[in-house]
């Protein structure tokens, strides 16, 4: 595969495309809600860079604090004997301080021909049986899907995104990894 080859793979998996298309894994609960069932995939699919990688792009925001506090203008007025001829003058000020600036990352995913139904109902039920889904088991990736998937990042210090990332699908145990990476 090309860079040019990659780089429009990129483009076109911009975050605001891959939310469709894009989503989650396993757990063995029955349907809910009438839905259908998808059943468990027969044979976890093997992602092997040699043979080419899917990437996406996705810009992370930046996490702000404000800080607010009472600033002092003028202290209190005390006489001798002790009592406050004025109370200080306070004002209150806030400002805010960037703890992580915003930035744009890379990171590899599963490919499109991985993305099945059935393989985002198997990332669905590995998020349920976690505690990171609660919904059907429908197959599509969904709101719901997207933020389980983004909490399950966020605790495995991955790319807190909320589109499966190849990382986060190897750590839930969907993607196998090629033999000789073992």
């Amino acid at each position: 595969m090309t860079p040019a080859t990659i780089l429009q793979l990129a483009r076109w998996w911009h975050p605001w495309r891959m939310a469709a298309p894009l989503t989650l894994l396993v757990a063995c609960a029955p349907p809910q809600n009438g839905d259908p069932a998808i059943g468990p995939l027969a044979q976890p699919p093997v992602v092997d860079a040699r043979l080419g990688t899917c990437f996406a792009r996705d810009t992370t925001p930046a996490v702000i604090e404000t800080v607010t506090e009472q600033v002092m203008v003028q202290p209190a007025s005390v006489r001798s004997d002790g009592t406050v001829e004025q109370p200080a003058a306070f004002r209150t000020v806030s400002r805010q301080r960037i703890l992580r600036e915003r930035r744009e990352v890379e990171f590899e995913t599963p490919c499109r021909g991985v993305m099945t139904p059935e393989f985002i109902a198997s990332v669905q039920r590995a998020l349920l049986a976690r505690g990171y889904y609660r919904g059907a088991i429908n197959g599509e990736i969904d709101a719901r899907t997207s933020d389980a998937i983004k909490r399950f990042q966020t605790d495995q210090d991955d790319v807190p995104t909320g589109v499966l990332t190849l990382r986060s699908a190897r750590t839930l145990g969907l993607i196998a990894l090629p033999r000789d990476a073992l």
